[in-house]
This record gives structure tokens, sequence and C-alpha cells, in this order.
């Protein structure tokens, strides 16, 4: 017979992330710089233990640009299949609201994680993003044009 601990111990594990979409009202997107990987992101990262994906998404807001602007509501859902090792996880995108060209230029880089930030079109972020990542900012920017929650594939929206 099993026992509740090792029923617990045998439950399957999966990697979480939170990141956050700041848009301008001509349609372009925040994307930060990482000192440690040659592709841009969205600001965000990982879910640590015992916290939640929305307090995560905030910590980040925090360490990586220094402030403490509101997380809204949640865009997307990712399920990202595994790749180099890394075990499948689920990334959630939450909104961060319109941003100004003075507001993006405001951010600093407390934590030397970051590098710089800009905003781009969705076609310059295809550029120097990755391709899942790229899907994923269409498919969050369409989520908030449709007031809606996107669900997605390794990046791909599925509904």
């Amino acid at each position: 017979m099993t026992t509740h601990a090792e029923y617990v111990a045998g439950l399957p594990r999966k990697r979480l992330a939170a990141g956050v979409l700041f848009r301008t009202r001509d349609a372009r997107v925040l994307l930060v710089e990482p000192s440690y990987k040659p592709n841009w992101e969205i600001p965000g990262g990982v879910v640590e233990a015992d916290e939640s994906p929305w307090d995560a998404a905030a910590r980040e807001l925090r360490e990586e640009l220094g402030t403490d602007r509101p997380v809204g509501r949640l865009l997307v859902v990712d399920h990202v299949q595994p790749s180099n090792g890394r075990p499948d996880a689920m990334v959630f995108v939450f909104d961060g609201g319109l941003l100004t060209d003075a507001d993006a230029a405001g951010f600093v880089f407390p934590d030397g994680e970051i590098l710089s930030a800009g905003l781009y079109t969705l076609e310059q972020a295809r550029r120097l993003s990755t391709e899942m990542l790229a899907s994923r900012l269409r498919a969050a920017t369409e989520a908030v044009h449709e007031d809606a929650v996107a669900l997605c594939e390794h990046g791909t929206r599925v509904g």
C-alpha cells in the first residue's frame, strides 16, 4: 500500500515561468536584453518554490526593471515541451498595461541581469527573440484586444 508521502513524492513536477507584456498604443511591445543569453525576452522569469505566478511576475519586475507597476490580468497560458535538457513548463503572461517611450526609458536594471530594454514592433520582436516567444507575444496582444486568455502549445495558439 502506498503512503500519502510516497504518493506526493511521486507526483510529476513542472517548471513554471511568468512574464509581463507591456505595450504601447502603436502596438510595440517591451523587450529586455538579458546579460546571460543572446535572445531578448519580456520581463519575467522562473516561479520560485511556494510562489504564485503573479507574485513571481511582480518580483521579476522589481528585480529586472526596478518598478512596482501592478501586474494585470492573465493573457496567456503556454505549455512548453521539454527541450535542451529542460523539463516541460507552463508559462504565464500577464498584462502590464500601456507604456510610453518615456516610461520605457525610465526603467533601471538593478540586478545586472538585464542590459537594456526597448519598445519593438512584433516583427522586430520576431528577429530579436525566439520564434516561440514571438508567437506567444502575438497571442498575448490578440488576447488583450479579445479580452480573453490565449492557450498556447510551445508558443502557438491553440485556444
